[in-house]
């Protein structure tokens, strides 16, 4: 069956699908409070249960390429001693029906010592450190670039300001799940995930098992955004109790839980000066970023001050740079990858600032852009390659969306952005022809991308094999070997990349065993190929975005047209392309409207999907979207895409609403609170 066929008809098969006999439903008791010592826990299994059954005090779980668990950062599988995010799991039930679970939580008893908690940036640098045995709440410090003295430097004004974005969940259609089913000494894992390979390596390390003895099988996956390519406490909670009963065990996340406990993404502030000339050129920038890393390092939070920094010349050739990148210890939910993970901050924060200089300097925004980006390839002083010429690209982008021509009429925003994809430090690929049919596993997962129809475009096209013969399958680590993952834009350089050369491969078998090359030979025979390609290379592009909104009398902000200008490498799939595209400038625009993830005093104020802000497909703009392709030094030639709306619908969205309003907006979702009108 085609799998649009499959997914429109109701065929696909997800987690909560999945029925298996005898089977236990985990519901998880979940902390009330931000912050709270923790005297008694009574009912359902527990740390002290979990620590008992491995003879261990720490019941820690796994810290994916953590070199050392040992650590007052890294969450324990149920809460010991102290909860510090609400939603933190302190014990989970089983039932016969997912009711009867429910039903169970009122069994379980906590003492419960409520303390202040930490709720903010800047709560986590004046307030006491969360964690006990801690000087301070910052779990990670970098600095990036070379500091300068402003008298060195050339400059004619300086301007400083400060932004934030508010933390998002991203809430994809199917909240997260799994079953853990343990058999005859093995562990089967069945997960909604980005990942097989990184989930096996967390069973493995979390319940101290051997590699032979855990597959792990990924479910139709019904969305993730970032949110599903984390390694989670429930993981750990399921598999070790289908372990102690002998039982399938199945755990569905509510909504509610997915608001509370799924690990959420962006939650950044940065305080950004610029040193320039009065002809726009910007000759220095210093700065300061932070992020809410949240209660634990559980996903990205002590690498995303690092990774936002790194990224916030952008694809300016300025000379001089120097940022501090601190991650900040909350009490909140863990901070995880969300579409975009660092990269949409970055060029907000950047982006903001050339906005107020083109004011401050009465230019227009395109012109300081334009002054700003280089003739040729240049590695910017924070270390951020650009392997092309970044003017060129703007002057061509800026004629293609008819920019001088609409911002006479129309209040138009403009984005110019780096998106660095994460390529390194490869993928695989597998390929199976048997009885006329061909199999395809990616170690890279798919989770509603499309990845089926560059799969299929890629063999069609090298091996002449008509699109019914072929089927991507789902993540099974017995069918990979090695894999990384589907996320940071990398599935098309990196997966495609992979598969391409194992089509190639296995072309090769077919001449090397009939003399010659047909796709009837080569579905006469059986043949299984698989690959691991390493990429180290930065495979990094410049894109653009324009935007138009209008005001009506009421003030409601309408998003008009959204066009982008986007350098993708060699395209392996237009439909790919396109719905890509669309999919994430709706994220972009519901950062810029409405979603976040509020707390107050450690309490989530965000109860529901509707107060997470998720945008009605009303709000969808009128798209242009065109694209280059410059291909990249990857095999196939292809270059990321899957986050760069997410990167320049914020910012361009933003100076467009400003252009109506008149007023300076510094943080997502907007809000015109203690604003300032422009200049």
């Amino acid at each position: 069956m085609d799998y649009r066929n499959r997914y429109v008809n109701g065929k696909g098969r997800y987690i909560d699908d999945i029925v298996f006999d005898n089977m236990l439903y985990m519901s998880v008791y979940r902390s009330q409070y931000g912050r709270a010592k923790i005297s008694n826990v009574t009912g359902g299994l527990n740390a002290n249960d979990f620590n008992a059954y491995y003879k261990s005090s720490s019941g820690e779980m796994a810290s994916l390429g953590a070199k050392d668990n040992k650590n007052v950062y890294l969450e324990h599988v149920f809460a010991t001693d102290y909860v510090n995010y609400q939603g933190q799991p302190i014990a989970a039930v089983f039932g016969k029906t997912r009711y009867e679970s429910e039903d169970l939580l009122n069994e379980v008893k906590v003492d419960y010592t409520p303390l202040k908690a930490i709720s903010s940036i800047d709560e986590a640098l004046n307030g006491e450190p969360v964690h006990t045995g801690t000087e301070n709440n910052i779990l990670a410090s970098h600095e990036l670039g070379k500091d300068f003295n402003e008298n060195d430097i050339d400059y004619d004004i300086a301007l400083e300001d400060e932004f934030f974005n508010e933390r998002i969940v991203p809430n994809p259609m199917e909240t997260r799940g799994c079953i853990a089913y343990y058999k005859d000494n093995m562990l089967y894992f069945y997960v909604s995930t980005q990942s097989v390979q990184s989930v096996k390596t967390g069973l493995i390390e979390s319940l101290k098992l051997k590699g032979d003895s855990v597959v792990v099988i990924q479910a139709d996956t019904g969305g993730a955004f970032g949110v599903k390519g984390s390694f989670y406490p429930e993981y750990v909670m399921a598999a070790y109790a289908s372990m102690k009963y002998k039982k399938p065990v199945k755990w569905i996340e509510t909504r509610t839980e997915h608001l509370m406990a799924a690990y959420p993404g962006r939650g950044a502030k940065a305080k950004i000066k610029i040193y320039a000339k009065n002809n726009g050129k910007i000759t220095g920038v210093k700065g300061e970023v932070y992020v809410d890393a949240g209660a634990y390092d559980a996903g990205t939070g002590s690498f995303a001050s690092r990774f936002i920094a790194f990224q916030l010349t952008g694809p300016y050739n300025i000379e001089n740079a120097y940022v501090k990148a601190i991650s900040l210890v909350t009490n909140k939910a863990p901070m995880g990858p969300y579409r975009g993970a660092g990269r949409p901050e970055a060029a907000f924060f950047m982006e903001r600032m050339i906005d107020l200089l083109a004011d401050k300097l009465k230019m227009d925004i395109a012109d300081v852009r334009l002054i700003n980006a280089s003739e040729k390839p240049f590695k910017s002083p924070l270390g951020l390659e650009i392997k092309e010429a970044t003017r060129p690209f703007l002057e061509n982008a800026l004629k293609e969306v008819n920019y001088r021509e609409v911002s006479k009429k129309e209040k138009a925003g403009i984005a110019f952005f780096v998106l660095i994809p994460a390529s390194r430090p490869g993928e695989s690929a597998r390929v199976i022809i048997n009885h006329g049919k061909i199999k395809v596993y990616l170690g890279g997962n798919v989770h509603g991308q499309g990845h089926e129809i560059f799969v299929k475009n890629i063999l069609e096209n090298e091996l002449k094999i008509r699109r019914d013969f072929i089927t991507l399958e789902n993540g099974d680590t017995t069918m990979i070997e090695k894999g990384v993952g589907s996320w940071g834009s990398r599935s098309a350089i990196a997966g495609g990349s992979a598969l391409l050369y194992v089509a190639r491969e296995i072309k090769n078998e077919v001449i090397k065993k009939y003399g010659e090359y047909s796709p009837e030979k080569l579905l006469s025979g059986n043949f299984d190929k698989y690959k691991f390609i390493e990429i180290d290379y930065s495979v990094n592009s410049i894109n653009f975005n324009m935007i138009t909104s209008s005001m009506d009398k009421n003030g409601e902000i309408t998003v008009d047209k959204w066009y982008s200008y986007y350098d993708l490498g060699n395209v392996l799939s237009e439909m790919n392309v396109r719905a890509q595209i669309i999919g994430g400038a709706i994220e972009g625009i519901g950062q810029v409207f409405s979603e976040s993830l509020r707390y107050s005093e450690g309490q989530l104020m965000t109860q529901s999907i509707a107060d997470a802000g998720i945008l009605p497909a009303n709000h969808i703009p009128e798209y242009h979207i065109k694209w280059i392709e410059n291909p990249s030094e990857a095999p196939n030639g292809a270059k990321g895409l899957g986050e760069a709306p997410t990167i320049g619908t914020p910012v361009a969205l933003v100076r467009s609403i400003e252009l109506n309003t008149a007023i300076r907006i510094r943080k997502t979702p907007i809000e015109f609170n203690n604003s300032i009108l422009l200049e």
